[in-house]
């Protein structure tokens, strides 16, 4: 283990409360594993560990890291994940940890029947948590007084801002430093931002907020970025701009402006604020669905942009990330294209058996190591999550990776596409503001 490892891992074994801010690639799984062998066997603190994760990573991370490496061989994991009948017999079963995707939490703690044992719990991806509304949450904050310890893991702790981070804080420590309910962290931290007169519709930091916020957050959490500690290429960030025709540009302006759209005999109708984001984003990319959930083509300039970019590659292999359903349709018709969806695909894309690869973030944002394939990955569509963005991002630059990453963005001139790429950029210096302010300094 590199040296940074250690000292995270014993960052974990000290501290009963912990909150590991590490970049994609640094190897948290491996940490922690690390940290739990200690307390298990040397330090006799905890007999049975739950570790809650993305369903792709409870199936194909935790169990094959515990048998890779020689200090956690002995570690006994039971993946509860499947069908009920699955997860109940893997619960029976004899073990040190036990592994359930976080769809399932509330299911183990009110409806599975198991009496609540584990004296640790590990949330791998906390941000998934930072919702105080969500059935995960509710559930997990029921049994948090029972849990001797509990480690929370990310790379993105507050991707939608610094609301985020009271329910992540909230779960780790009862409400100790943030607060014990979310009407108090709001009245103590933030001003209301847009609203419509006695409806308000999202807040901002007051002055001096972030500062105090991580201020009081900084005892138990640590951050690591890549760069701190690993030699790493050079990540090159790119935009390629697309112009629409004037007809083009027209329809998209038309819907903006009047939330309805006339193409043809099709009608596209945007209901609400949140509806007409969705379908302009759709628009940007090339087409619209109607009421009947048919795909309007509108344009091919970002299918050109993408083959323009195919050659530029040379032949090396390149990694597509899209959003919307017809996007993924239309690449395909246009290029022989691979999606990344099970083991063998990771293992050929790896293998440099597939020239163009493609991928859904919302599906391949956790968990994938894809950097031995190639270096290249072209954004087809965006997305406004910030969490998923730089999660598809880390699947090409993370550690393993020997060549220079070219992350190339297909930008449509005069769209909302230039507004998501100033959101996550924004998005990103707050985040990133963050986890500097509680970064580990290792002598």
């Amino acid at each position: 283990m590199h040296n940074y490892q250690n000292f995270a891992s014993n960052h974990i074994v000290t501290h009963p409360v912990s909150a590991v801010l590490l970049e994609c690639g640094l190897g948290k799984t491996i940490i922690t594993l690390t940290a739990i062998n200690d307390l298990m066997y040397d330090y006799f603190d905890v007999c049975k560990v739950l570790v809650i994760c993305p369903l792709r990573i409870g199936l194909n991370v935790w169990k094959q890291e515990c048998e890779r490496w020689e200090h956690t061989k002995n570690l006994r994991c039971s993946i509860a994940i499947g069908t009920e009948e699955e997860r109940k017999k893997a619960l029976s079963n004899s073990a040190d940890i036990y592994i359930i995707n976080r769809e399932n939490v509330d299911w183990l703690i009110t409806k599975s029947g198991f009496k609540w044992t584990f004296d640790m719990v590990v949330i791998d991806e906390l941000s998934s948590f930072k919702s105080y509304q969500a059935k995960r949450f509710k559930s997990l904050l029921k049994v948090r007084p029972k849990v001797k310890r509990i480690v929370g893991l990310t790379g993105t702790p507050s991707s939608n801002g610094l609301m985020d981070l009271w329910a992540e804080f909230r779960l780790l420590d009862m409400g100790e430093r943030l607060g014990r309910y979310i009407t108090h962290y709001r009245q103590n931290f933030f001003i209301p931002d847009k609203r419509n007169q006695q409806m308000i519709f999202s807040y901002k930091p007051k002055d001096g907020a972030e500062k105090e916020i991580y201020q009081l957050i900084s005892d138990i959490t640590i951050s690591m970025k890549s760069k701190d500690f690993l030699k790493m290429p050079e990540c090159i960030m790119n935009e390629v701009i697309v112009t629409l025709s004037e007809k083009e540009q027209k329809l998209y302006d038309s819907l903006k402006k009047d939330m309805v759209l006339s193409i043809e005999d099709e009608e596209i109708d945007a209901i609400n604020a949140a509806a007409l984001s969705n379908k302009l984003l759709q628009m940007a990319s090339g087409a619209v669905y109607n009421d009947d959930k048919e795909s309007i083509h509108i344009h091919d300039r970002k299918l050109d942009a993408l083959e323009d970019l195919i050659e530029g590659a040379n032949g090396k292999p390149v990694l597509v990330a899209y959003w919307f359903k017809h996007d993924l349709e239309r690449i395909k018709k246009r290029f022989d294209v691979r999606e990344i969806k099970t083991s063998k695909d990771i293992s050929d894309w790896n293998n440099g058996k597939i020239p163009i690869a493609i991928i859904h973030p919302a599906s391949a944002g956790h968990g994938l190591n894809l950097q031995l394939g190639g270096s290249t990955l072209i954004w087809f569509s965006l997305t406004w999550s910030l969490e998923l963005y730089q999660q598809t991002n880390a699947r090409l630059y993370r550690q393993g990776q020997k060549d220079t990453v070219v992350i190339h963005h297909i930008v449509s001139e005069g769209t909302i596409d230039e507004d998501v790429m100033k959101a996550l950029k924004a998005k990103e210096k707050m985040q990133d503001a963050l986890i500097d302010s509680v970064k580990a300094r290792l002598k």
